[in-house]
């Protein structure tokens, strides 16, 4: 019997393990869902509706379960109360807009015709969810399918895999049908096989982008509708006119919150000549403020990696760059907690170019590079000099400058003034490598359901 186990980075030891179902065990929770779905999508929605808000509200009223566990699983400390701003803000988003989301669009409603567009659910969603932001990342898909009437089956990673049990535990005890929303235990092997026989009606992942290209792989040829979020390496760009204190403390909260861990953290940053001194000096006293740690510990603001051979990958990132001539700029004495495995201090590198795969490779790590730019077509080509495209951070004072230069950046989402933020009013989407589809918005909603046409002619005396 195979074992899905998560090791903690806390102390290097199995946290919980959980037995892979075989491929018939999930062919059967698959014909469950489909068995599930018809009657679910024909509740009114806004059952549907309330019901997903009670399992959030349920979940919420876990948090003394939930924040530590995430603390074990994947390091984040326990200060920061786990996801539940981003979940809410979220989830009753999401509700708000369901009825108009999945209104049907009446083309004509005459004596003679009635011609409308309505919005049906796709089936049954498989959700693969990550590590880095358990709850957030998987709500984004579970919350608007299950509103618009599909049922889900959720797969989330190895390193979080209480979390499906949480989510599911807090959305049966609310209301929702057991069988309409699962959580699935499954090896890579199960996992493609289901994908491969067509078992689902869309699938969403997110993960790396060999992850992508292997959920590809399995569907190839079944139609299955696929959302795949993968890989970034999203940049910022500081202007001359920027709000330089502003510009330092977002965008290295950007850089290293969550232990860098972040889909859309900012992992380059591009700094006009006239402010690039200052911007340094800054970034280098604002980063040397964390406190490394054991997450578990009130007063540790940045905990472990999640896992010590993620750490690995920014190490030798780090030290390939500094070979060919990077410098590094925070002292590691601040932090004696780095233990060379899953702790790992925040790093600023300066005298970094795009030879360097620390500026063109996904880090994923509390390390981000600085360079000196002299005007925004430099900046322009710097950002768009990366195989991923997810979101990139504009600094400046002029709004039309902003949008100009936002229109011609490969990239999914565009920000001034801000970075590392989800706005679920937006489809959260991405070019390139980072993937296809989008999640939330009305987009969202439109991706977890198919349209279907009526042309109604009437009988007329």
């Amino acid at each position: 019997m195979t074992m899905i186990t998560c090791v903690s980075p806390v102390n290097g030891e199995v946290y919980a393990e959980r037995p892979a179902l075989s491929l018939d065990a999930a062919k059967e929770a698959v014909a469950r869902a489909r068995k599930a779905q018809k009657e679910w999508a024909r509740r009114p929605l806004e059952d549907r509706v309330q019901l997903v808000l009670k399992g959030a509200a349920r979940l919420n009223e876990m948090a003394d379960v939930v924040v530590p566990e995430l603390a074990w699983q994947m390091g984040r400390p326990i200060k920061y109360g786990g996801e539940y701003r981003g979940f809410n803000e979220r989830s009753n988003y999401v509700a708000s807009i369901a009825a108009d989301a999945l209104a049907p669009l009446v083309v004509e409603d005459s004596a003679n015709f009635a011609r409308r567009i309505e919005r049906e659910p796709q089936g049954v969603v498989f959700v693969i969810a990550p590590w880095n932001y358990p709850y957030m990342t998987a709500i984004n898909t579970i919350a608007p399918a299950l509103m618009a009437g599909n049922t889900v089956i959720l797969k989330h990673a190895s390193q979080t895999l209480l979390v499906g049990e949480r989510l599911v535990q807090a959305f049966v005890e609310a209301g929702v049908p057991a069988d309409v929303f699962q959580n699935v235990f499954l090896d890579h092997e199960t996992t493609s096989a289901l994908i491969a026989a067509g078992s689902f009606n869309f699938v969403n992942f997110t993960g790396s982008v060999e992850g992508g290209r292997s959920i590809e792989r399995a569907a190839a040829g079944t139609f299955t509708s696929l959302g795949l979020e993968l890989g970034g390496k999203d940049p910022g760009y500081v202007m001359e006119d920027a709000d330089l204190d502003a510009a330092v403390d977002t965008l290295m909260d950007g850089a290293t919150y969550n232990s860098g861990q972040c889909c859309c953290g900012i992992e380059r940053i591009y700094v006009h000549e006239s402010l690039y001194d200052a911007f340094v000096e800054k970034s280098v006293a604002w980063v040397s403020n964390y406190k490394l740690g054991n997450p578990l510990d009130p007063e540790t603001s940045l905990g472990p990696m999640a896992h010590k051979r993620f750490a690995k990958v920014v190490r030798e990132q780090i030290a390939d760059a500094v070979a060919k001539g990077a410098k590094a700029l925070v002292d590691p004495k601040l932090f004696p907690a780095d233990d060379g495995g899953a702790y790992l201090a925040p790093q600023i590198l300066v005298n970094v170019d795009h030879s360097m795969a620390f500026m063109r490779e996904e880090t994923f790590g509390p390390a981000v590079g600085i360079m000196k730019v002299k005007s925004d077509a430099e900046a322009l080509e710097l950002m768009n000099d990366s195989p991923y495209g997810l979101t990139a951070s504009l600094w400046t004072k002029d709004v039309e400058r902003a949008s100009r230069i936002g229109h011609d950046i490969e990239t999914g989402t565009v920000f001034m003034n801000r970075a590392d933020y989800l706005d679920p009013a937006l489809c959260w989407t991405g070019v390139k490598e980072t993937g296809r589809g989008g999640s939330l918005s009305i987009i969202g909603f439109h991706n977890l359901t198919r349209p279907k046409s009526y042309h109604l002619k009437k009988v007329t005396a």
